[in-house]
């Protein structure tokens, strides 16, 4: 049996990257770990938050009108293909991606999960998260 999935990654879709930067700084305490594609990772110290100027349009979200908010989750994993295999099993399906071991991309497995949940999988983690980290 594999260890537990650890939820390390949030992922905003938002109007302004540098106004949501600030305030997560500001009211959070929270500091930028690197930059993104589409924007910055934020970390507390154990989460990753990716703060993404999507345009409005969120991967994986379907609207006919523009969506900012949090557009999906990810669990770090040991082992992605058999989180995959519980995952479908449980009733989930893959979305897109494919793993990779290069240590500069974040981009990761994505599957569905009940409505439409969008969920990243990935074995070597985010910027700004620790994967293990001692319970309460």
């Amino acid at each position: 049996m594999t260890a537990p999935a650890k939820l390390r990654h949030i992922a905003l879709s938002v109007r302004d990257v540098a106004e949501t930067q600030k305030f997560l700084e500001e009211a959070f305490g929270m500091t930028k770990s690197g930059d993104a594609g589409r924007g910055v990772y934020m970390t507390d110290g154990t989460v990753c938050v990716a703060v993404l100027d999507f345009g409005g349009r969120a991967p994986g979200i379907d609207l006919d009108q523009p969506f900012y908010g949090v557009c999906h989750f990810g669990m770090w994993v040991d082992d992605t293909d058999a989180a995959i295999a519980a995952a479908e099993k449980a009733g989930g399906r893959y979305f897109e991606g494919n793993v990779s071991d290069n240590p500069n991309t974040y981009f990761e497995v994505k599957i569905k999960g009940p409505d439409d949940m969008v969920i990243d999988l990935t074995h070597s983690g985010w910027s700004g998260a620790v994967k293990n980290v001692t319970p309460l």
